[in-house]
């Protein structure tokens, strides 16, 4: 990445993200319009929002603005031990995607005319519950600054993933608390 290269993500466009992640209550509402914010505040050809799925061990696309169906029916995506972005929970920045051998598709990349890619973990607490990617049809470099707003953004979104899924839990073991027939629920 060059040394200073402009910002790109103002702060309005991180405030309105920020202020989503915070209010939204239909996450996947609010995981729709994170990617186009993203995609649409850094003026890039699109991004998408893949969760992890621990029991298939790959990554499944959740949301995506700006990339066409086709690209995105390419095929599983599996976590590569070389991807840095969801192992070590860091950013990466893949500027040559048709030559780069952590890249599982080149050849849709190509066809879909996209160059480069930066994938951003998002993490809730210390684990990596998935990624965000962002592509575009030209290299790119971000300012430090724009990355770090990005990595806080992504933490934030982790959290309220993490939330979702717990109040979902809940839901779940009230309903199956209602449904025990009363003589069992009278000492709960």
């Amino acid at each position: 990445m060059p040394d200073d290269p402009q910002r790109r993500f103002n702060l309005k466009e991180f405030k309105a993200i920020s202020r989503a992640i915070s209010t939204y209550e239909d996450l996947n509402i609010l995981i729709s319009h994170f990617v186009e914010g993203v995609s649409r505040a850094f003026k890039v050809k699109g991004a998408s929002m893949l969760l992890y799925d621990e029991v298939e061990k790959q990554l499944f696309r959740v949301s995506s603005f700006g990339i066409s169906d086709q690209y995105l029916n390419k095929g599983p995506v599996f976590l590569n031990v070389r991807d840095d972005s969801f192992s070590k929970g860091e950013p990466v920045f893949v500027q040559d995607l048709q030559n780069d051998p952590r890249v599982q598709y080149p050849e849709a990349a190509k066809a879909e005319n996209i160059r480069a890619m930066l994938s951003f973990p998002i993490k809730s607490r210390a684990h990596v519950v998935g990624l965000l990617r962002i592509y575009h049809s030209e290299s790119i470099a971000l300012n430090q600054d724009d990355v770090d707003s990005i990595v806080a953004l992504s933490m934030h979104l982790g959290l309220v993933i993490e939330l979702n899924g717990l109040q979902n839990f809940m839901q779940m073991l009230c309903g199956a608390m209602a449904s025990l027939p009363p003589r069992m629920r009278k000492g709960i």
